[in-house]
């Protein structure tokens, strides 16, 4: 819901209640994943999508009665319950979907939230989305002021805290498990990653846009201040003007480089380019890229071997850079080079859909943590 917290802030400090309707549990091949959120603002406008199209209208009707009477409903939709409910998935999979009334009551700190998450502070929200009626809905926050509310117990408290730090440290929306009956959406807000691109072209104003479109904070440095600037790379979120391999070091350094962090080498020049891939390779960044021919990434490769870079690190990096689209503008150039990043990340081939056998949506299964309560 990261998107859309500036607009549901606004509805909140007019007062006007908003609908919130996020998948809390998924099977088989669903379309959105646990987290994925639908807001439905008090005109009715949607914002948002829990399913791609196919049960939106179904959970807009919900999320309306929701709003207007404040009462949270769990809805199950999917294969098998198209008798019961009138909507099915055609992906053949199924959801359960948590709808809630948002305001100044239900949400009384929802202005500190969205400040730190856009100051770039970690922020977790924990939300009851199971278990007996006088629970449904309570809700806890972590962020820089510490820990805000109360799912109504002590031990369930502590518990969602160490889940809300896991969460944030793991990047991962998830749904936690505490008995039989009682369940817990943990929604971390951590800072965004980062994308570091190094070079002043028009391919890397191109992947600097892509990058920021997929949620990454992009930064865009040059050691050549006529061709480093603001003008010409608009989507960046910095820019910043010095050697490479100087800004990443000190980057590294100051701990500004962790295992999420994307690194794209794009000067096509092996002044800059080796000292940078050198720093770059010896840290915990989650992709290492460089652009360039096959034959230019040979001779990259025969260059760090006798700088002493060892085979471990080289295997990480990513050369030439991309998919095999047939990309060569920069736009198409960016393209293929985030779809990698992507893959790398989720650990996915990249090949065409048509021609995979692993499942299109795959959500990650974690055990529950089932505690006893009084």
């Amino acid at each position: 819901m990261r998107e859309h917290l500036a607009d549901l802030l606004r509805w909140w400090l007019a007062d006007r209640p908003v609908a919130a309707a996020t998948v809390t549990g998924t099977t088989g091949s669903a379309p959105r994943p646990v987290g994925a959120t639908m807001l439905v603002g008090p005109d009715g406008a949607v914002l948002g999508s829990v399913s791609g199209g196919c049960v939106e209208a179904a959970v807009h009707v919900e999320a309306e009665l929701v709003r207007d009477a404040g009462v949270a409903r769990a809805l199950r939709y999917g294969a098998g319950l198209e008798a019961a409910t009138g909507v099915g998935l055609t992906c053949g999979g199924a959801i359960d979907v948590f709808v809630e009334r948002l305001d100044r009551v239900t949400f009384p700190r929802l202005d500190d939230v969205v400040a730190a998450v856009h100051a770039g502070q970690p922020v977790a929200v924990l939300t009851c989305v199971a278990g007996p009626r006088h629970r449904l809905g309570r809700r806890m926050l972590l962020g820089p002021w510490g820990e805000h509310g109360s799912l109504g117990d002590a031990r369930l408290d502590a518990a969602a805290v160490r889940d809300a730090r896991a969460a944030l440290a793991a990047a991962r929306t998830e749904v936690r498990r505490h008995t039989d009956d009682l369940s817990v959406l943990v929604t971390p807000y951590p800072p965004p990653p980062r994308m570091i691109l190094f070079g002043a072209t028009d391919h890397v104003a191109a992947l600097a846009t892509v990058g920021a479109q997929l949620g990454y904070r992009v930064t865009v440095c040059d050691a050549r201040p006529a061709f480093a600037t603001r003008r010409r790379f608009p989507s960046a979120d910095e820019v910043v003007v010095d050697w490479p391999h100087r800004y990443l070091a000190a980057e590294a350094a100051g701990a500004r480089v962790d295992g999420r962090t994307v690194l794209i080498a794009m000067t096509h020049d092996p002044k800059f380019e080796l000292p940078l891939l050198e720093v770059a390779l010896a840290g915990p960044a989650a992709y290492v890229g460089a652009v360039g021919s096959r034959r230019a990434h040979a001779e990259r490769l025969t260059r760090l071997r006798a700088a002493g870079v060892d085979a471990g690190a080289l295997a990480r990096l990513a050369g030439p850079v991309g998919l095999d689209l047939g990309a060569s503008t920069p736009a198409e150039t960016a393209i293929s080079i985030a779809a990698e990043v992507i893959a790398v990340r989720t650990g996915r081939a990249g090949g065409p859909l048509g021609r995979g056998h692993e499942r299109i949506h795959v959500s990650p299964v974690h055990p529950p943590e089932v505690l006893t309560h009084p």
